[in-house]
């Protein structure tokens, strides 16, 4: 039997976030951990972080945010559908709410992501490679669309496509949490026509669901990508070659009041779960399985 040989994106979503993020995620860049990154431009050390990714020659991209902070588009922070009675982005769960009763205005959005994309551009010296969004925002109804339109109107060729293998037979995973993937998975596949027809392309497989946060260790990592390989050979098993991009999350916990979106860190940015994700993702065992597995790490710009 031949081995697929398998390219894998390795993405460390959240850069730009706090000082001990970005430091997290460039520990794992350097010790081959990690290989590529995703930023958020209003991220309170994006600036940081967009010096730390030159100086160390990081593979990065944008992480698209809707969902927390402040929008980075000035006449967007004085009023507009996208905040809340704070003046903040809605939250992960009251963008969906806002959204599904029809009270965002996707013009906005799309002025939001435009923005976005040229902050990138100023911090970093060029698009991004990859554009994905925060808290999976990018794949809900609507914002798909002008989504998908702003990746082709900037010639931006890669996203990601939460849709992961294997998921539903994660018993770890707790149901309140089981639910909001689920929600993520059904918007996904409501989404691949979409980004198809705007010519915009992404990994043969995602995988980070079932790996975030306490969840991830070793053996997890390892029967998620098994996993992933196995579907990619059954579906195509002539193919020889196929992407796979592991989101992850490493880090230093943040520490208040630094860090955040102009919000401050939210709970899990504070939490012991990033350093385990940095711990588990820099063990020696990981990076043997990889060399075991003919799989090679690399970005979206190699591909």
């Amino acid at each position: 039997l031949r081995m697929l040989q398998v390219k894998l994106i390795i993405t460390g979503d959240d850069f730009g976030y706090c000082p001990r993020r970005n430091q997290g995620i460039v520990d794992c860049f350097l010790a081959g951990a990690i290989s590529n990154v995703s930023l958020l431009v209003n991220g309170s050390a994006a600036a940081d972080a967009a010096k730390l990714a030159r100086r160390y020659n990081i593979p990065i991209g944008l992480h698209a945010n809707l969902s927390e902070g402040s929008p980075v588009c000035e006449v967007l922070r004085m009023n507009s559908s996208l905040l809340n009675q704070d003046g903040f982005f809605h939250g992960k769960m009251g963008f969906r709410t806002a959204l599904s009763k029809g009270l965002l205005n996707m013009s906005e959005v799309k002025q939001e992501l435009k923005a976005q994309v040229e902050l990138f551009r100023e911090l970093t010296g060029h698009l991004p490679p990859h554009m994905d969004g925060h808290q999976h925002v990018h794949v809900l109804p609507e914002v798909r669309h002008v989504f998908a339109e702003v990746l082709e109107e900037y010639g931006i060729k890669y996203t990601r496509v939460p849709i992961e293998p294997g998921l539903h037979n994660c018993d770890w995973i707790p149901p309140s949490l089981m639910d909001f993937y689920l929600g993520v998975e059904e918007d996904s596949f409501n989404t691949v026509d979409v980004f198809t027809k705007h010519g915009i392309r992404w990994a043969d497989m995602y995988i980070g669901l079932s790996t975030m946060g306490r969840n991830m260790s070793v053996s997890s990592v390892r029967s998620a990508i098994d996993s992933a390989v196995l579907q990619l050979t059954a579906r195509a098993p002539r193919c020889s070659a196929a992407t796979i991009e592991l989101m992850v999350h490493p880090g230093y916990p943040s520490v208040p009041p630094v860090g955040g979106c102009g919000q401050g860190p939210d709970d899990f940015s504070q939490s012991w779960e990033r350093l385990h994700e940095l711990q588990t993702l820099i063990k020696p065992e990981l990076q043997s399985h990889y060399k075991s597995r003919n799989i090679q790490l690399c970005s979206f710009k190699d591909l």
